[in-house]
């Protein structure tokens, strides 16, 4: 079985259904196993400003799929959930992003893997710490707790737990 760690967001109301829809999905898929959950963050956009915040969380899967597999499967949910790519870094029903696939580099023109922002983002970070913080990240050689505490604070404090509605 393959360790995966996967982003997953949203800023498009409702946007926990679809957070909670993404999951679902993911659960659905006989190769799946969805292992742990982040809270969920609430974030300022990034890029991109002219949009409503985020809210972002980590889950950890283990799969008998392929990368490039899991990849167009969880495009496939995107689409589903209304995934629309007009704008760069734009407003999104969903975004799944594969972070890590157990301690391989993957470099393809369709996936990039360990992701090559993860370590740049602290929506990210901050909810994969909360779930595996010892989790090595190859390529860049440190543990998703080291990589956080090399993001400033400000930064960091920006990423803030999601109360709900």
């Amino acid at each position: 079985m393959n360790r995966v760690f996967i982003g997953v967001g949203s800023n498009i109301e409702p946007r926990n259904h679809y957070l909670e829809r993404a999951i679902h999905q993911l659960k659905q898929h006989e190769e799946i196993t969805v292992i742990a959950k982040s809270s969920i963050y609430e974030t300022a956009p990034v890029g991109f400003t002219e949009q409503e915040d985020f809210l972002n969380m980590v889950i950890e899967l283990e799969t008998a799929l392929k990368s490039i597999d899991l990849l167009r499967y969880c495009q496939q949910i995107e689409m589903e959930q209304g995934r629309k790519r007009t704008i760069k870094n734009g407003p999104r029903t969903l975004d799944l992003d594969i972070l890590l696939y157990n301690e391989d580099i993957v470099m393809s023109p369709q996936l990039t893997i360990p992701h090559p922002r993860l370590h740049e983002r602290a929506f990210v970070l901050v909810p994969f710490n909360e779930i595996a913080p010892d989790v090595f990240v190859p390529k860049l050689e440190r543990t998703i707790t080291q990589l956080l505490k090399e993001l400033s604070t400000t930064e960091v404090e920006q990423v803030v737990k999601w109360k709900g509605k």
